[in-house]
């Protein structure tokens, strides 16, 4: 049932457009199909790799379902989230989480077009969710996360800014999740802990033509994780997002070594200096940067 449930859940699309936004009715049923497979996975207990949890409703890939494996095995006392990197809020990690599990949030991206069209959406009043367009760095992530009234304990924080992804997040020291997602570059590979060096006006484009060079391995961020308290718990399928659960927290969810929770991704989105895919595949992106 649950692998009918997940092939039931792909969004209708046109010959004209990659992704079509759904429409009411589709957002009816993605939710009534997501509650079913949230449900399945809360019963099923410890999963060994989160993998098994995977599920997409508004994720860009399984990271749905592993929150909420998540969420059930750690149960935050805030039902509270903080998103960042989540453009027009389509594929998101904590959409589900607002419109599923009512929780409330907070979301920012530079692009300040894309909130708008966030604080606008038909049944946004339904909601609590602050939309704030304001390009993140280290020196004022804080002071936007305390403006908005977020401090202190949260429920998930999840990071995805594509260029000072290390440098914010080892910054934020007002809010304190019990669960965080933060993307990883799997093109640098599993053995070395490489960041970007930091750099306010990160653009991944401008950095290089290759559009690869960009925020910070895995080894990287598990070492972070472990500065700031958190125990790295497993990547999803994709190999584009980690999962850290803060050490108080863990319980009999099982704790992975970078070598063990590493995925390397198959994206082939690497351009040539005009701008052109090239589609290069495994360590020739890395050879490219």
């Amino acid at each position: 049932m649950l692998k009918w449930l997940r092939k039931r859940q792909a969004v209708p699309q046109d010959k004209k457009s990659r992704k079509v936004k759904p429409g009411r009715e589709e957002i009816t049923s993605l939710l009534l199909m997501g509650r079913m497979l949230a449900n399945h996975v809360k019963e099923h207990g410890i999963y060994e790799n989160l993998h098994d949890a995977e599920f997409k409703v508004f994720s860009q890939f399984g990271d749905d379902g592993i929150l909420q494996y998540l969420i059930h095995q750690t149960q935050p006392k805030k039902h509270t989230f903080i998103e960042f990197g989540v453009q027009a809020y389509t594929e998101a990690n904590t959409r589900f989480l607002l419109l599923n599990d009512n929780w409330s949030g907070l979301i920012m991206d530079g692009d300040h077009t894309s909130m708008e069209a966030v604080r606008n959406l038909p049944d946004i009043w339904r909601y609590d969710l602050q939309a704030v367009g304001a390009f993140i760095d280290r020196d004022n992530v804080n002071s936007l996360f305390a403006s908005a009234g977020y401090t202190g304990e949260i429920g998930l924080l999840s990071v995805d800014i594509d260029g000072n992804d290390y440098w914010v997040w080892e910054a934020i020291n007002v809010v304190d999740p019990v669960l965080v997602v933060a993307e990883y570059n799997s093109v640098f590979g599993a053995e070395h802990a490489v960041t970007v060096p930091y750099n306010p006006a990160f653009d991944r484009t401008r950095s290089h033509y290759s559009n690869l060079y960009w925020g910070a391995s895995l080894k990287a961020l598990c070492l972070l994780a472990e500065k700031k308290g958190y125990a790295f718990v497993g990547c999803n399928s994709a190999g584009n997002n980690a999962h850290f659960v803060r050490k108080d927290r863990v319980g009999n969810i099982p704790v992975r070594t970078v070598k063990e929770g590493y995925v390397e991704s198959k994206f082939r989105e690497s351009r040539d200096a005009d701008s052109n895919l090239t589609y290069l595949r495994g360590s020739q992106r890395l050879k490219e940067i």
